[in-house]
């Protein structure tokens, strides 16, 4: 049966690991890793009044569970 004969029923079935892969595919989560005073902006833009979530934006503690790596602030020799 195709997906339109499930729409006309009004209900469509799947499993629940499908849908939450499905809902990775567009959702960007990046590592939070700030030097500066420049953190401090990235982790505002994850508070409730901007509130990244609602895009997908979730932002990880540490690189194995996240897709990026924003580095907020100046990075000298010294640090790296």
């Amino acid at each position: 049966m195709a997906i339109e004969g499930l729409m006309k029923e009004g209900f469509v079935t799947t499993s629940l690991d499908k849908v939450i892969n499905w809902a990775r595919t567009g959702s960007l989560w990046p590592v939070t890793f700030g030097l500066a005073c420049c953190a401090v902006e990235m982790m505002e833009a994850g508070s409730s009044r901007y509130d990244l979530d609602r895009f997908g934006i979730v932002f990880r503690p540490t690189p194995r569970q996240s897709d990026l790596m924003i580095v907020a602030g100046t990075l000298t020799n010294k640090m790296a």
